[in-house]
């Protein structure tokens, strides 16, 4: 099968210092002791089975220098034609994040910026501590990203989504892209509900589609019944037009092989039509990366 991969993590702990893994630890998503020190290009196609990876847009692995990251990213792009799509951190809350901006987009390939978000009361999956969306500064920030005509890359917990929806009126002209089909983290019939409520807040806003990644991270003994559900609700909320999947390597790679994952979403939307499919496993994510 054929896929544009738009959610992957490329690092190489020599080149770029990822401060989470070092020393790394064990996390609600998995034992990130068992992650590699590295994840390039080769070492995803050597591990991605009979799934043809036409293109992959990585995503920001929170480093400690986030420029340096794009860089290095950049010159893989250059020599080895991956990843075609670029995801920077930046942290918008800072009064030079124009600055930043300024240095990642020397890169030719960036595409979007993400800063996670997520916020929790449990500090298993408490994020950042910090509810940025609710700054001042950020949100001035953000809107810097429409004069570099880039995307934002959304990570929140379905708890969240209100606020997320509220700054995401605010920037019409900035595409976002929903990452790990909103995170349910809350196990619950409440959690559920909530989440699936999120889905749909976030899912009228015409500027927003989704990314369906990470499902494992929460589900660590998965099956294909237990990711059904999930994936199709947040199929139905976004409608087949805005969604894609992706597949979070290495970080899923911790409970499911690669070609494992692929061909398990690939059984879930059996039923839909070769055109649809081909919508969510590779022209989707082409298209709301620009690659």
């Amino acid at each position: 099968m054929q896929v544009v991969d738009p959610h992957v993590h490329l690092w190489d702990l020599g080149q770029v210092h990822l401060p989470w893994l070092s020393p790394a630890s064990v996390a609600y998503s998995g034992d990130n002791r068992l992650l590699p020190r590295t994840f390039t290009p080769s070492e995803l196609r050597a591990g991605a089975g009979d799934v043809e990876v036409l293109k992959v847009i990585n995503v920001e692995a929170n480093p400690q220098d986030a420029v340096a990251e794009t860089r290095w990213l950049q010159s893989l792009a250059d020599t080895t034609g991956y990843p075609q799509g670029i995801v920077a951190l930046v942290d918008l809350a800072q009064p030079d994040a124009g600055t930043a901006l300024a240095a990642h987009a020397e890169s030719t390939n960036l595409r979007g910026i993400r800063q996670i978000l997520n916020v929790h009361s449990n500090p298993l999956y408490d994020y950042v501590s910090r509810h940025y969306m609710q700054d001042t500064q950020w949100r001035a920030n953000l809107r810097l990203l429409a004069r570099h005509k880039l995307s934002f890359d959304l990570q929140i917990y379905p708890s969240q989504a209100p606020l997320a929806a509220e700054v995401i009126r605010e920037n019409p002209d900035i595409p976002f892209i929903l990452n790990h089909a909103g995170m349910w983290v809350d196990r619950t019939l409440t959690g559920w509900r909530e989440w699936r409520n999120g889905l749909r807040l976030l899912a009228a806003l015409p500027n927003v589609t989704v990314k369906i990644s990470g499902l494992v991270m929460f589900d660590h003994l998965w099956t294909i019944e237990s990711l059904r559900p999930c994936v199709l609700d947040a199929i139905d909320a976004f409608g087949v037009e805005r969604a894609c999947f992706a597949s979070n390597f290495p970080i899923d790679g911790l409970h499911a092989n690669y070609a494992e994952l692929w061909h398990a979403y690939a059984d879930i939307v059996a039923s839909a039509s070769p055109q649809e499919q081909r919508a969510l496993f590779v022209s989707n994510a082409e298209r709301i990366y620009r690659v």
